[in-house]
This record gives C-alpha cells, sequence and structure tokens, in this order.
C-alpha cells in the first residue's frame, strides 16, 4: 500500500471488494482511511463484488483473485470510479488486459520488490510472491502513466504479528 497511498484522497470512503482475511483492510485502515469490505466468496450478504455495490463509495482498492483478473478488471472500468488493483505484472503481455487499457487507459505503479503475500492455505510458510506484481490504477491522476518506485519490504515477521 505504501506507494499507492499518497494519491488515495484521505476523504475517500475505499471498497475493498476481494477482502478475503481482511489484511488489506486493516493496512488502508492503519493509512486511516474509512473502508468498505465485501467479498466475493461471502455471497450477497456481505457482498459479491459482481452483483452487489455498496451505498456510498469513492475509490476502490483491492488484490482481486487472479483466476477472473480480466474479468474483474473489466467491471471496474465499467464503475466508472477510481480504483487500484494489485495484479500480476504479465497483465501488460496480455491481449484482454491491452483491450481494456487501450479503451480506458491504465496508470502503473512498478515495484521494486515482490510482495510478501499471505496466502490462505499456506499462511506464511512460503517464500512470498513468485511473480512481480504492480498496482494498475485508474482515475487517481498520477503524475506518469508508469511509475516505478521503492518500496521499505517490512520484514515477514512484523506482518505476522499484526496480522496473524
Amino acid at each position: 500500500l505504501q506507494p499507492l497511498a499518497p494519491y488515495l484522497k484521505s476523504e475517500w470512503i475505499i471498497w475493498e471488494c476481494a477482502a478475503g482475511s481482511g489484511m488489506l483492510v486493516r493496512e488502508l485502515e492503519r493509512f486511516n482511511y474509512k473502508v468498505i469490505a465485501t467479498d466475493i466468496l461471502e455471497g450477497e450478504e456481505i457482498g459479491d463484488f459482481f452483483d452487489i455495490e455498496p451505498g456510498r463509495w469513492d475509490c476502490l482498492v483491492t488484490n482481486p483473485p487472479y483466476s477472473i483478473k480480466y474479468e474483474w478488471l473489466k467491471s471496474c472500468y465499467e464503475l466508472e470510479k477510481p480504483f487500484a488493483l494489485l495484479m500480476p505484472v504479465e497483465m501488460l503481455g496480455a491481449k484482454a488486459a491491452q483491450k481494456l487499457f487501450t479503451k480506458y487507459g491504465v496508470q502503473v505503479i512498478f515495484m521494486d520488490k515482490r510482495i510478501d503475500f499471505c496466502m490462505p492455505e499456506k499462511r506464511w510458510s512460503g517464500n512470498g510472491a513468485q511473480f512481480p506484481v504492480a498496482w494498475y490504477t485508474w482515475g487517481l491522476n498520477l503524475p506518469k502513466d508508469m511509475m516505478f518506485v521503492e518500496i521499505d519490504k517490512p520484514p515477514r515477521k512484523m506482518y505476522q504479528e499484526l496480522y496473524g
């Protein structure tokens, strides 16, 4: 979240629509954003991203399921509100994504380190991401369409203490 936070307005209500165990929600809250959390796995009671939109929200920030990343990206553009999706760098080479980027535009924040993901099945037992990811954004008015940033990578132990 570190390289993205400067471009999220402090007064915005952030919709985290693939909240899962809530790690990104808690991190957004740590940055003092008001967050609405839903998850596709929870169904209609909490909100299925493709069927239910929460009341008032200003910007969508999430790490969507990669198995349906192109459908997710398309739906985000159709919502016509700012968004930031943490997705694999390889999206740039995918025809389905390129069509959407060409039609709507995209701004990307590339990070110099791989993200240390906590996986649902493995928790923290893996070695982090096996591939680089980037923040794909729209409507955030970044200073450049492609940004390359250095990030501080807190030790895994800190995340384990914060999020279990």
